[in-house]
């Protein structure tokens, strides 16, 4: 009998202590709720004025940065920034391994396909630049079968020399992971052209005046925009809502002036 109390009293010990920690747990869930939603948005850095890094601090910089971070303290949200290469963008954001694309993306029809894009921030174009000095390209029209044009990999650049290269038209197209490289093999005569966005180009140029130029008139207009996983209706609201307010505040044309003018 003794021994019938003794094992009822533990019983009951043991599913007090129980209680007690299913309470605490749910105690901490609560305190948990009240952090702010942390979403991981992703760059590839080799894009300024929009994807760049910062030389003093190391850090991710640029028009998309400052932007998107304008747009999470207008929501109430945090971001956590990640280095990718651009043609992994897109398989990590439907993947679940990032939240948010904030990388001068064409919003584009074969993209929309794949992953829903904000409202868009940037009207843009591809242009075509050559050597400084090169006379033999004065447009797109020029560039021949014995010369190899380039761009980076993942943009509407790189679909673009793949045709001109498909169609004969070029006698390559080399498809850079970062677009400095391809800068680069452009100044040293490795490639004849480059295929890309009028303002990134542009941006190339203001930082090395002398070294490369834009030839001909802009092939297409492309907009920008932030890309969520498809159907993430919740946090695309979030980023819509978010730019249209720091529209109407003033923020928007405070970055755009800063990285543009």
């Amino acid at each position: 009998m003794k021994m019938k109390k003794l094992i009822a009293i533990l019983l009951i010990i043991a599913m007090t202590f129980a209680f007690a920690a299913c309470g605490n747990a749910n105690d901490d869930q609560k305190g948990t709720s009240d952090a702010p939603t942390i979403y991981k948005v992703a760059m590839e850095p080799t894009f300024p004025p929009f994807d760049t890094i910062d030389e003093e601090t190391q850090e991710l910089a640029g028009f998309d940065v400052d932007l998107m971070n304008a747009i999470a303290a207008d929501q109430g949200f945090e971001l956590e920034w990640i280095n990718m290469g651009f043609d992994g963008l897109i398989a990590a954001l439907q993947a679940g391994n990032i939240d948010i694309i904030a990388s001068g993306m064409n919003a584009s029809k074969e993209r929309r396909e794949k992953v829903d894009f904000s409202t868009t921030y940037y009207d843009s174009a591809l242009v075509v630049a050559v050597k400084e000095g090169n006379i033999a390209i004065k447009s797109i029209d020029d560039l021949t079968p014995d010369m190899k044009a380039g761009a980076q990999i993942g943009t509407t650049g790189a679909e673009l020399a793949t045709e001109l290269f498909d169609e004969g038209k070029i006698g390559e197209a080399k498809i850079y992971n970062g677009l400095d490289v391809a800068v680069m093999d452009l100044q040293n005569g490795t490639i004849d052209a480059l295929i890309n966005d009028l303002p990134v180009t542009k941006d190339y140029m203001a930082a090395k005046p002398g070294t490369i130029e834009i030839v001909g008139e802009a092939l297409n207009a492309e907009s920008y925009g932030f890309a969520v996983k498809k159907g993430n209706t919740e946090l695309l609201e979030k980023i819509n809502t978010g730019m249209q307010n720091i529209i109407d505040d003033g923020t928007f044309d405070e970055i755009y002036t800063k990285w543009f003018e």
